[in-house]
């Protein structure tokens, strides 16, 4: 079988059994790991009913399925999306609601797919993974996603089957602080995207193109000079990128070439346009759903007050651009100005930009191709920010420390965690495992040559010595990142690099409460 698609069959097969969740995680022999947590357990039923909830639901159904999308100056792309749209429609409730969202599955060649909520820590069985938590959801079928919503913040939704991210399939998700201690007049919820499906290819032709490695070049031996040079044995360049370098990302600064970079499903060349009155006070929720870029941010003309990252607050910085890998997000605060101003997202070490258009006043609106200075202006990276006061992990002693190795390279295109690609036939095979109360410290410890954002579900850990509370942080290449956590979701959850396509070849871990 076609290796590209081993993992899409499995998971087929799993869901042809039914949606729904697994009674058990079992291994290739059938047997079920008993010293680890069931996803469907008494001991995540028992989290559950500590979440403080409103007693409010709040239903949404979100239909996958092919749709022709507009991205605007008379660009289309066929791929899938929710609802015909993307990114699909706002998700929004109150902290404590209960979201209540049905999955349709309406997609073509008996495709399965499921819904990971990214960023929050909600209970294990709706988080997503099969087929760690869940089977997935077999074409023509329905599944609905029940869950308590308890921490505020900006999130989104998005497939964890394959390298389906990398089509329109994702949505923000915000849950609204009851007590919000921000002042400001309005909101502006903004997605960046690098696009490649239905344009010049699929998701899946891309990942078949980087699986074929760089034709036998020992890439991690070589200088970033020598890494723009072509591949031998004449193979396909359709989809790689050569050449791209970062000096903030350490070097190699993606693999995938894209032709499009959106800003809320638009391109450069027809932008949205947020329409404000200068003074106002705007909240911008900034979230990559980009599969391969990492992205930097400016609105010309201002300067920006982050105030959370990754749904959690921050003590508030004053910058002029950020710098944003895929699954991160931020929150900022901007005084709008008299005029029209690009916000412009810069693919960071690939010569390219997404841009959306703010206007509060008269004047043209700037070229697509605009680079305003902001974006060589003070730039803040998530390792530069302080956890507020009230998010900010009390101090004590570690637990459990485990040492995640980030290793391979482009050469065998073979991204793995400690060595070992991870087995979706066998998922529970090399747990790192934790137990409910402790504290516990991931090292990240990066050997390749490549960055890597890293993302750990059902959790927030925080940057060590004080840094900000994430659920998605950037290692740099041969740079080492320590972040704790407090060990308080019971379950089976994934840690992985939230760049598709490492993680899709096995650059993912599973992090599992013994029982």
């Amino acid at each position: 079988m076609n290796s590209i698609h081993r993992r899409s069959v499995l998971l087929a097969g799993l869901g042809a059994a039914g949606a729904g969740t697994l009674a058990a995680c079992t291994s290739d022999s059938g047997t079920t790991p008993a010293a680890l947590v069931d996803p469907s357990g008494p001991a995540v039923a028992a989290a559950e009913k500590q979440r403080k909830g409103t007693g409010r639901t709040h239903q949404v159904t979100l239909t996958a399925a092919p749709a022709v999308l507009d991205l605007g100056a008379g660009i289309t792309a066929k791929s899938w999306a929710f609802s015909g749209r993307a990114p699909g429609r706002e998700i929004r409730l109150t902290a404590g609601d209960t979201l209540a969202a049905e999955l349709s599955n309406q997609l073509p060649d008996r495709t399965a797919t499921s819904l990971h909520w990214h960023g929050i820590a909600l209970r294990n069985d709706m988080d997503g993974v099969p087929p760690v938590t869940q089977r997935t959801v077999r074409a023509g079928a329905n599944f609905t996603y029940r869950f308590i919503a308890d921490a505020p913040g900006t999130y989104f939704v998005h497939p964890h089957v394959g390298v389906q991210l990398d089509r329109g399939l994702y949505a923000p998700l915000i849950v609204d602080d009851p007590r919000e201690p921000l002042s400001y007049d309005d909101e502006w919820v903004v997605v960046l995207d690098d696009w490649v499906d239905g344009v010049t290819g699929t998701p899946d032709e891309v990942l078949a193109e980087l699986r074929q490695g760089m034709g036998g070049m020992d890439m991690d031996g070589m200088d970033m000079g020598e890494a723009s040079a072509p591949p031998s044995g004449g193979m396909s360049m359709r989809f790689m990128l050569m050449g791209a370098e970062s000096a903030l990302l350490g070097g190699d600064a993606g693999d995938v070439k894209y032709p499009y970079h959106l800003v809320n499903g638009r391109v450069p060349a027809d932008p949205e346009v947020y329409r404000g009155r200068p003074g106002r006070r705007v909240r911008l929720r900034l979230i990559n759903a980009g599969g391969d870029t990492a992205y930097r941010v400016a609105l010309g003309g201002h300067r920006m007050t982050v105030t959370h990252t990754d749904g959690f607050p921050v003590e508030h910085q004053q910058v002029d651009t950020l710098l944003i890998g895929m699954g991160e997000r931020y929150d900022v605060l901007v005084t709008l100005g008299d005029g029209a101003f690009p916000l412009v997202a810069l693919a960071e070490g690939k010569d390219a930009t997404g841009m959306a258009l703010v206007r509060t006043g008269s004047g043209a609106a700037p070229k697509a191709t605009v680079r305003p200075k902001e974006l060589d202006g003070r730039m803040l990276t998530a390792s530069e920010l302080r956890a507020a006061d009230d998010v900010r992990l009390a101090s004590r002693k570690v637990d459990r420390v485990h040492r995640v190795e980030l290793s391979g390279g482009m050469a065998k295109y073979n991204w793995t965690v400690n060595g070992k690609a991870f087995d979706m036939d066998d998922p529970a095979a090399h747990p790192l495992t934790v137990e409910e109360g402790q504290r516990v410290r991931l090292d990240f410890v990066n050997s390749t040559q490549m960055w890597h954002p890293m993302h750990l579900h059902g959790h927030t850990y925080q940057l060590d010595g004080g840094g900000p509370r994430k659920d998605t942080a950037v290692v740099l290449p041969k740079k080492k990142l320590s972040v704790v956590f407090d060990a308080d979701n019971p379950g089976r959850w994934m840690l992985h690099c939230h760049n598709a396509y490492h993680a899709e070849v096995g650059m993912m871990a599973l992090v599992a409460y013994r029982d």
